[in-house]
């Protein structure tokens, strides 16, 4: 199993690969970022930094068609994440994912399409994630699910851009191969730390617990 990242363009990278190099690519592409006063871009900071960023910023609402093209040809199937914003093909497999929305002007689902057959899917989860390091940071919850309901054994995954790295660590956590991409150099930074944090094992504590004075005295007098 490998895990290979890399903070280059997706647009340029993807030119490299052979036709269905990857059995599954999971794309979650920007859309309507300045749309409703940026709210799906997120707030403060972080979507500050998706404004200035002058490649993603060119693009606006929606990224160009050719994006998708080389994404549906690098890629046996795919999975991209607010399928019903742009132009693609026929599908009736999509991912409905229930966010557990309070605020009602705020986005209550969202649509994530796949070019798998099948029946439409619900995923429930709440979207509340604390300390996100990316405006549009997507639980790793979600995309495990992705992944035991659509990759199988042995699949390579990809992801253009990845951003947190919720894809990278739920393709871990679940033994797959790994290429994702990221051109900001900041979040890719930020997801490689929180990669780390999330897959470094935990030292284990076996050494006795320390006993208090009054433990001590207790037992003295025993």
């Amino acid at each position: 199993m490998y895990s290979f990242v890399s903070n280059r363009d997706c647009m340029e990278v993807m030119k490299t690969f052979p036709d269905k190099y990857f059995d599954l690519g999971i794309a979650d592409p920007p859309y309507g970022i300045k749309q409703s006063g940026g709210q799906t871009g997120g707030k403060g900071k972080l979507r500050n930094r998706i404004f200035n960023h002058g490649a993603i910023d060119s693009w606006d609402f929606k990224p160009p068609q050719e994006f998708f093209t080389e994404l549906f040809r690098v890629c046996e199937n795919v999975i991209i994440f607010g399928g019903n914003y742009f132009n693609l093909p026929p599908s009736r497999c999509f991912v409905c994912w229930d966010k557990v929305q309070p605020w009602k002007n705020f986005s209550q689902c969202e649509f994530i399409y796949t070019s798998f057959k099948g029946p439409a899917k619900l995923f429930r989860m709440d979207n509340r994630i604390k300390g996100k390091i990316h405006p549009t940071q997507k639980p790793v919850a979600l995309y495990k699910y992705l992944l035991e309901t659509f990759a199988k054994p042995g699949d390579k995954i990809f992801d253009p851009m990845m951003g947190s790295q919720s894809s990278r660590i739920a393709a871990y956590m679940l033994g797959f191969d790994y290429t994702g991409l990221e051109i900001d150099t900041d979040f890719y930074s930020s997801g490689n730390k929180r990669f780390e944090e999330w897959t470094t094992p935990k030292p284990v504590d076996d050494s006795l617990p320390k006993l208090s004075e009054k433990d001590v005295q207790r037992k003295v007098g025993r």
